[in-house]
């Protein structure tokens, strides 16, 4: 039987990423994702669910998530579901599905929020540096196309 464990979400952060270090001196960045369902009932009424879900990312990301992300910060994740047991202060078992991220995005930035530049604008930032005195060529587009010229 073939195993296939996969997870897209797109949700806000409901609390700030808490970054630590594991003994090896790897970081690892914790943060829970809140997931909006809307809906409209039998009755016509809109209804609307939240899931809350834990997310652990890990190395070289779980330093740019600490340092870009905040409460309310609109993310997309990929990753894969994680199953983890532990002891619990009273000595009782405890147990806790997390999503472990492989990838994220950020989808925006909430209001007075700096969000971290993207690789696309930090080309763009580095080739205009480059080349500040070239202008951009200008092309005069005609939209009158003639039935002689549709090739079809």
């Amino acid at each position: 039987m073939a195993n296939y464990n996969r997870v897209i979400l797109a949700g806000n952060l409901t609390r700030d990423p808490q970054l630590r270090y594991t003994p090896n001196q790897v970081a690892v960045c914790d943060f829970g994702l809140a997931i909006n369902r809307q809906w409209s009932g039998a009755d016509g009424q809109k209804k609307e669910e939240v899931c809350f879900v834990d997310c652990t990312v890990w190395s070289r990301q779980a330093e740019t998530a600490a340092k870009y992300l905040t409460k309310g910060a609109p993310l997309l994740v990929e990753g894969r579901l994680t199953y983890r047991t532990w002891d619990g202060p009273d000595g009782k078992k405890r147990s806790k599905l997390e999503v472990t991220v492989e990838r994220f995005q950020f989808l925006g930035k909430p209001s007075g929020q700096r969000a971290a530049p993207t690789q696309d604008a930090q080309r763009q930032e580095k080739a205009g540096a480059e080349n500040q005195t070239a202008a951009a060529p200008e092309y005069e587009y005609n939209q009158d196309v003639g039935e002689d010229t549709i090739p079809f």
